[in-house]
């Protein structure tokens, strides 16, 4: 798996291939979680600036798979 990430675009439809796929039963929660954990933290300045999610990733995402993000990011930061 490509870990960093320096066109937004790529990272977004990253993110959003993880999370559907989780959704759709195909991956388990545990390696889900782990991917987002990697994902962020190799790219941290690009999935959260200054602690937000910037609008064009949310745009790109969707409300809920923003929420299943910051539902594991929420786990690193604890």
């Amino acid at each position: 798996m490509k870990a960093v990430y320096k066109n937004p675009k790529e990272l977004a439809t990253k993110l959003l291939d993880v999370v559907d796929s989780y959704r759709e039963g195909l991956t388990t929660y545990e390696k889900f979680e782990s991917t987002i954990l990697t994902l962020i933290e190799k790219n941290e300045d690009r999935i959260y600036k200054n602690g937000f999610m910037p609008t064009k990733l949310v745009n790109f995402l969707g409300e809920d798979r923003k929420a299943l993000i910051d539902e594991v990011s929420n786990k690193l930061d604890k």
